[in-house]
């Protein structure tokens, strides 16, 4: 189930990563931080400054949001020093049962840049409990016909505590009869067997009352006592014996309630009544013996619930077989429990970026997650991949944490989000997923200029228009969000005067209304052009240009002049111009000149040349 620390993948693009930034990047990957701190420490007592093993400073903690995370958070962060505190009572028995080492895994997560740093807090044992019976008084009954050197198995002492913590000897007080020797169980354990030392003789003496004594190696030593009342009778000198010592026996976590496990023999060379024996569990939990049965009468062991390997892996229990006559002999049922693939693999989002550029280059970390899995082995190995195509990918970190980053180019005005599905498989038979899915939201930037509607924009503008009506407007849109995509319009050019242009047009910022500051006059200005921006208000600022082509149309808007033409000194056709009242082509002929009239408007430029064609001509004849 424990990850590893992955090679990383050349990025494909160059990245700068800030010297002060390395140690903490290759420890993030690989070497976890380690403190060590005995159990029961009072809350607020400081494990270790960790923003200093981190290369943090003190201003960095806070903002970096140094934090620690666990399934049980025991531990958090001073937000002013950088120490790691503790923040809740610590028992090493508690939290890792008998475990022999006691290792509490944390992870530290700082932000900007995000990160993810491994924690290990190993509790040492302090000799806080005391070997204790599980009675206070043990009742035995020893036939006197016993011989000395028969050894009678007491009951244990248990004690929490670990290495020179735990349990360490046992004594017995002084007596004439019996002695203590003690033996060393398969399993590495201590048992105490009180044997006999001298012949018993229920008729001077029929009962004997000693004291047990259970000592661990604390400095000082901690103790328990038990009371030994042992009941004098006849006869009965033949204990049961075991065909084994050890019985050893493997069942499936699958395994219904109801199963055999296994059956426990024991005979013994008494006959009739002193050979009748009985099987009892000893020293066994109550815990224990809801979960298994054991017939009295044949020593068999059967399941009574359902079986979880990640409860329990292994069940250790002491079968006792005890004839009429009281006397006893003890074996030990060790039963594995094989692991079946019936755990999901389970997700969980460590942090996740609530903003994502959509310039961000390939390899930002977006989101750091964790995944575990309760089997076992193949059955606990975990492989994350994501459901369909997205720009992102899954890296590998160590510890079975993953870190998704940004493959590919983003698109804030293709692609505002994307629902990414990370979905874990173990490696069991069948293999087992689970999935999760989780929402970026993709962060705008100015990456696109304004475009106008049209490439090129003709109006036709009658003259003498009202001054301040609106003769054209021009449009543009932008795809980016707020002031990236927030168009103004502006005139940049124009075939105007510039100081003239003022009084002509203007231009709306906000709409792109083009507006006539003054009526125009097509015998003055028949045509004019003018080049028009839109402009976001992006940092720095995205602008495109379009031509704007307006042409004033003619209006019947001048009275027709009279023209007279006369002969000049070198014999040219002259014109005068007479009111319209006149006549139009009226002849009037005297000694000094002839004269011609015709009516016409000065905005029809050929109908003068013919007109004076026309004089030309009338005087030559």
């Amino acid at each position: 189930m424990g990850g590893s620390c992955a090679q990383r993948r050349p990025a494909r693009r160059p990245q700068v990563l800030f010297p002060f930034l390395l140690p903490l990047f290759y420890r993030a990957l690989c070497e976890p931080i380690r403190y060590s701190i005995p159990e029961e420490l009072a809350e607020g007592s400081v494990v270790g400054n960790l923003a200093k093993d981190l290369g943090l400073g003190v201003l960095e903690v806070s903002a970096r949001k140094l934090r620690v995370s666990a399934e049980k958070l025991l531990f958090k962060v001073d937000a002013e020093s950088g120490d790691l505190l503790v923040k809740d009572r610590i028992d090493r028995e508690q939290i890792c049962k008998e475990r022999r080492i006691c290792e509490l895994q944390l992870e530290a997560v700082v932000e900007n840049p995000l990160n993810i740093f491994h924690i290990i807090v190993v509790v040492e044992d302090i000799n806080d409990h005391a070997p204790q019976f599980d009675k206070d008084e043990i009742n035995l009954e020893i036939s006197e016909s016993v011989s000395p050197g028969v050894g009678t198995i007491l009951d244990l002492a248990k004690d929490p505590d670990i290495s020179m913590n735990s349990l360490s000897k046992y004594q017995l007080s002084p007596n004439e009869y019996f002695s203590l020797v003690v033996k060393d169980n398969p399993d590495g354990g201590k048992y105490p067997e009180l044997v006999l030392k001298k012949t018993l003789d229920r008729e001077t003496q029929s009962a004997h009352y000693l004291v047990l004594t259970a000592l661990d190696g604390g400095v000082p030593p901690r103790s328990g006592t038990a009371q030994i009342r042992i009941l004098v009778v006849d006869a009965n000198d033949n204990p049961p014996v075991f065909s084994q010592d050890v019985y050893r026996v493997s069942l499936g976590e699958d395994s219904p309630p109801g199963t055999s496990v296994l059956m426990v023999s024991a005979s013994d060379k008494d006959e009739g009544f002193n050979a009748e024996i009985t099987y009892s569990f000893f020293g066994v939990d109550d815990k224990v013996q809801h979960v298994f049965s054991l017939d009295s009468a044949t020593g068999s062991i059967r399941t009574q619930q359902p079986l979880d390997f990640e409860d329990v892996e292994r069940y250790t229990v002491d079968v006792e077989a005890k004839d009429r006559g009281s006397l006893s002999a003890r074996c030990k049922v060790i039963i594995e429990i094989l692991d079946e693939n019936d755990n999901n693999p389970e997700i969980t989002i460590t942090s996740l970026s609530d903003e994502i550029l959509e310039d961000s280059r390939p390899g930002m970390v977006v989101a750091l997650f964790k995944t575990r899995d309760r089997d076992s082995r193949e059955n606990g190995e975990v492989t994350c991949n994501l459901s369909r195509y997205v720009p992102f990918q899954i890296h590998s970190s160590s510890n079975n944490y993953y870190k998704l980053v940004t493959d590919g180019t983003l698109d804030r005005e293709q692609t505002p989000e994307y629902n990414v599905t990370i979905t874990a498989t173990d490696k069991g038979k069948p293999p087992l997923s689970s999935s999760i899915t989780i929402t970026l939201h993709i962060t705008d930037v100015n990456d696109n200029a304004p475009v106008f509607q049209q490439s090129a924009y003709l109006v036709h503008v009658p003259e003498n228009n009202p001054p301040g009506a609106s003769i054209a407007q021009v449009s543009a849109s932008d795809p980016d969000l707020g002031p990236n995509g927030h168009v103004s319009y502006s005139i940049v050019a124009s075939d105007l005067e510039p100081r003239a242009l003022s009084s002509y047009v203007s231009v709306s910022a906000q709409s792109g209304v083009v507006f006539a500051q003054r009526a125009f006059d097509h015998e003055q200005l028949r045509a004019f052009e003018l080049t028009l921006q839109a402009r976001d208000q992006g940092s720095p600022a995205l602008s495109a240009n379009v031509s704007l082509r307006v042409l004033v149309g003619d209006r019947n808007d001048n009275a027709p002049r009279v023209l007279y033409p006369t002969l000049g000194p070198d014999g040219s056709a002259l014109f005068d111009t007479v009111p319209r009242a006149a006549p139009p082509d009226t002849l009037n002929k005297d000694s000094s000149s002839v004269v011609l009239a015709s009516i016409l408007t000065p905005s029809v430029e050929a109908d003068k040349k013919a007109f004076k064609q026309s004089a030309r001509d009338f005087v030559d004849t």
